[in-house]
């Protein structure tokens, strides 16, 4: 049993902000032995309590320090690491470049562990927690990053890729063999601990309509697991999309039609989509992941959140690394600001910055349907959590000592923080270690 004294940053059940200036944090053991909130709250008005049901534990003081929900990275390929940052004219060549000959090489289960663990480490570092990841074709690939991920005590969840046509040697699978992998797959790591499984086709175009059928069987099969998948995030890709499957309304209702629109089922991007497919996406409690430093890297184009906050999906923020540029949630959140704003019907904040942290904590939590048990500091959510320093460098010390309120504290982290605001990372209730130790 812990506890902390420092902020606290919490959302309530509507979404909304709670933040105590002088804020506690209890966490320790519940009956099943996970490492949960037990009181969180201002820490003046819980002196009695903390007395009554915690006598005797001492308190660890962070002033000047913020307790924060661990961030929720709800799209992201970990096979990618080493691609971030390689130039290409858009998406389809930037796949045909950079990313199918790198992932050629996690057949190799040393490579693909050494891999996982360098993702790992730069995860925890800008204080991301749990994280829903393509990994490759490769079932080794997955072995590599679930076992890595289980030995640190981290909720992660992933999906071998499904890719068996148009793609290249090294990379594209066997149709039947793929569908065996992936049950197994799933048999092997799914609620293993903290761990979960997707069904991952890599996007309508790599995979045969057998496949898609066989993981649409799957996703029926294993209701509990999770679906990820692309849609709608670039117009020739859209085009494509047409050529190949013209009996679908479309691209979006491609998953649909081989049963893989579900909740539990997490699409990226989601940019060029009508209205027709945000009411699936609503109807089916499918949701989208939102990448915001992919989609201006790609030049793909904009997210509308105007357009699916009047239909009523949901969706949540990601930093789709490697076609996204940073690991970092603070760079991801205020690429986030900058599409709302290029989407903005009317002038003022696009997002505001308690939405902004919303969406990649407690809504990230909310649209992977494990809202209530992770993305927040309230008694019951499981103990990952973030000691942040407001003053981590002279210009945001600078800034944040201004803030009148905690709508200018949060929106000058956005814009001016990275991963040195993270001082410490904590999962399941322990302070989390590199790789290196």
């Amino acid at each position: 049993m812990h506890a902390y004294r420092a902020a606290l940053l919490r959302f309530n059940q509507q979404g909304q902000v709670l933040y105590d200036e002088d804020g506690l944090l209890v966490v320790g053991p519940d009956a099943t032995g996970r490492q949960v909130v037990q009181l969180a709250g201002d820490f003046r008005a819980l002196t009695s309590e903390l007395a009554r049901d915690f006598p005797g534990l001492a308190v660890t003081h962070w002033p000047g320090r913020i307790l924060a929900p661990g961030f929720i990275d709800l799209h992201i390929h970990y096979p990618q690491t080493d691609v971030i940052g390689s130039p290409a004219e858009g998406l389809l060549p930037w796949l045909e470049n950079y990313t199918f000959p790198h992932e050629s090489r996690f057949g190799d289960l040393a490579y693909a562990t050494d891999v996982a663990r360098f993702f790992l480490d730069e995860l925890q570092r800008h204080g991301v927690t749990t994280a829903l990841t393509f990994a490759t074709s490769h079932p080794q690939s997955v072995d590599a990053l679930m076992a890595e991920a289980r030995m640190r005590g981290l909720r992660l969840i992933a999906g071998k890729v499904l890719q068996d046509r148009h793609s290249p040697d090294g990379v594209r699978d066997e149709t039947e063999q793929s569908l065996i992998d992936t049950e197994t797959l799933i048999r092997k790591w799914h609620d293993v601990d903290r761990l979960g499984y997707a069904i991952t086709p890599r996007f309508a175009p790599t995979s045969s309509a057998s496949q898609l059928r066989g993981a649409g069987e799957l996703a029926s099969k294993y209701k509990a697991v999770w679906i990820q998948s692309h849609v709608a995030e670039n117009r020739d890709e859209i085009a494509w999309v047409r050529e190949l499957f013209p009996q679908s309304r479309s691209y979006l209702s491609v998953y649909e039609d081989f049963g893989l629109l579900r909740e539990r089922a997490v699409y990226a991007h989601c940019i060029h989509l009508d209205d027709d497919d945000r009411a699936l996406l609503r109807d089916r409690g499918a949701v989208a992941a939102v990448c915001p430093t992919s989609n201006l890297f790609l030049g793909s184009g904009f997210f509308d959140y105007a357009a699916a906050d009047r239909v009523g999906h949901a969706y949540g923020l990601a930093s789709d690394v490697g076609g996204g540029t940073s690991f970092s949630p603070f760079r991801t959140m205020l690429a986030a600001y900058y599409v709302g704003r290029e989407g903005a019907a009317k002038p003022g904040l696009s997002l505001s910055p308690q939405r902004l942290w919303w969406l990649h904590t407690a809504g990230a939590a909310k649209a992977l349907g494990l809202e209530g048990v992770i993305g927040n500091l309230q008694p019951g959510h499981e103990a990952d959590f973030l000691v942040l320093n407001p003053a981590a460098t002279p210009l945001l010390a600078r800034k944040t000592a201004q803030a009148r309120n905690l709508e200018e504290l949060l929106f000058a982290l956005i814009v001016l923080g990275d991963e040195r605001v993270v001082e410490r990372v904590a999962v399941n209730g322990a302070w989390a270690r590199s790789a290196g130790g």
